[in-house]
């Protein structure tokens, strides 16, 4: 009996202990927090939600009512200014919309991609993802090599060679908007726009012919999927946590490795092939792997980042053409007068001609400021984020290091203090002869870290674009929503359902 009063007694010593470590725990968190809070409480910002969660709540309603946060930060950003402070958790978040910062922090290698976002997009719920491709990584010298490696095959002359699959696959699209037009039928412009922008890039880059206007793949699912698990997992830290959301985070793990595998088979292939001599595309694939095969510090880890940074490019190589395109469309529907005048344009740069040409695309001035526009109001990458290393003073406001700084296109371009009349499409606003915008308009970021496929993007859709203005007159079918979504990047929510008619027809 004495034996089991004194176990009884050590239990209760140790749930006591075990209670008082706790305590002491949760006290020295607490006093982080507040300790966080009197460091950086002096920048203006919104009222915190709670002492614990800060805005987290605020961020988590809005997911919930499928809102737009980016809507919230640019309310905020008009009550507190060009910087101001966001809570999440114990962490700072330090949103500026100041053209002086931005130049001096977006245009520097001293201020390194956030690492915490990193941590998120390498895996997502446990399963590698992005890992250290070029977009995410903040080791400036791991960029920089696999920077180098792929600057070849984004070289002015390279991309000029790349009209003739431009012109091949928009013309398939040409084709199936056609038979739309003969059938009477409503098209999602989107959807096609996503097709199209992925046998691009899978045929110019890999040498894989998906041809997704007639046939089935699971890739543009499994891309789809693998962005709304990234957008889940960044921004709620319960999601996984939560049973209902099992089966989800099971696609999402199954949609990353059907990208990964594919991608190193797809390396792999294309390796042993030029390895035994074997004639190769000369394409995006077989100038990262010549490029790579030249780089003296290659290492085994490395053969895991070149599928990092492939699974990287084949989104990004579609997602930001496919969606401001479509939201392009959206507009020009929306504004006849625009829509004749930049048709005007491509019949005179063009005429009859079935194929763009190089020398066309310089021609489309106009074309170009509708495209412009677009990015302004539809940015396919919304904000982008860089890390302190050091106190720095914005706006007059001193801002500690060991933050990261948030800057936002789609803010920037929808403030009025930038641009007049923000919500109103105006491809005007880039004219040749009008004012550039100082650091306010970044849609393909700005300084080192820019967009390497900006150019690659820009051509596609003044192609497709250019040929869809020469033969079509499209109307939006009544009653659709021109609200947009975010998952990951910005999508039309109602996928810009149209009626398509030959403009022959209409003569």
């Amino acid at each position: 009996m004495a034996f089991f009063r004194m176990i009884l007694s050590w239990g209760l010593h140790a749930v006591v202990f075990l209670l008082f470590v706790l305590f002491i725990a949760f006290l020295g968190f607490c006093l982080y927090i507040k300790y966080t809070h009197l460091k950086y409480d002096h920048i203006p910002g919104p009222p915190r939600d709670s002492f614990f969660f800060g805005h987290t709540y605020t961020f988590r309603k809005m997911r919930q009512r499928e809102e737009v946060s980016f809507n919230t930060l640019l309310k905020w950003a008009e009550i507190y200014g060009p910087v101001y402070r966001i809570n999440i958790m114990h962490n700072v978040l330090v949103n500026v919309t100041c053209p002086e910062a931005t130049k001096e922090i977006l245009m520097s290698l001293k201020y390194t991609k956030d690492k915490i976002l990193h941590k998120k997009l390498f895996h997502v719920f446990g399963q590698r993802f992005l890992g250290n491709s070029i977009p995410t990584t903040p080791d400036n010298a791991l960029w920089y090599k696999y920077r180098k490696i792929m600057d070849p095959a984004f070289s002015s002359l390279y991309l000029k060679d790349l009209m003739g699959t431009f012109n091949e696959v928009a013309e398939k699209l040409m084709g199936k908007l056609s038979e739309a037009s003969d059938n009477k039928t409503e098209v999602s412009i989107l959807r096609l726009f996503n097709c199209v922008t992925m046998d691009v890039i899978a045929k110019v880059a890999f040498g894989v012919d998906f041809n997704l206007l007639q046939n089935t793949s699971p890739f543009p699912r499994a891309v789809e999927t693998c962005l709304k698990g990234t957008l889940q997992d960044v921004r709620d830290m319960f999601f996984q946590f939560n049973p209902k959301n099992r089966a989800f985070i099971r696609e999402v793990r199954e949609a990353c490795r059907l990208l990964r595998t594919s991608g190193a088979q797809w390396i792999n292939d294309r390796r042993a092939a030029m390895q035994n001599g074997d004639d190769v595309p000369k394409d995006i694939l077989t100038q990262i792997i010549k490029a790579a095969g030249e780089e003296e510090s290659m290492t085994p880890e490395d053969d895991e980042c070149m599928v990092d940074n492939f699974v990287g490019f084949f989104i990004a190589g579609h997602e930001t053409t496919a969606n401001p395109l479509a939201f392009c469309v959206m507009e020009l529907a929306r504004h006849p007068e625009i829509l004749e005048k930049a048709k005007k344009e491509v019949d005179d740069v063009i005429g009859m001609k079935n194929d763009v040409s190089f020398d066309h695309l310089g021609d489309l001035v106009y074309l170009s400021q509708v495209l412009k526009e677009t990015l302004r109001l539809y940015p396919p990458s919304p904000a982008l984020y860089r890390h302190l290393p050091e106190d720095i003073i914005i706006d007059g406001i001193n801002i500690p290091a060991g933050v990261s700084c948030l800057f936002s296109t789609y803010v920037t371009s929808r403030l009025d203090r930038f641009f007049k009349d923000p919500l109103t499409f105006d491809p005007d606003r880039f004219h040749p002869d009008a004012p550039k915008p100082y650091y306010c308009y970044f849609p393909f970021s700005v300084g080192p870290h820019s967009c390497l496929g900006k150019t690659f993007a820009l051509m596609e859709a003044k192609v497709v674009m250019a040929k869809l203005l020469q033969r079509f007159d499209f109307n939006l079918l009544p009653g659709q929503t021109f609200e947009f979504c975010d998952t990951g990047t910005l999508r039309p929510k109602s996928g810009v359902m149209c009626h398509m008619n030959h403009r022959d027809d209409n003569k």
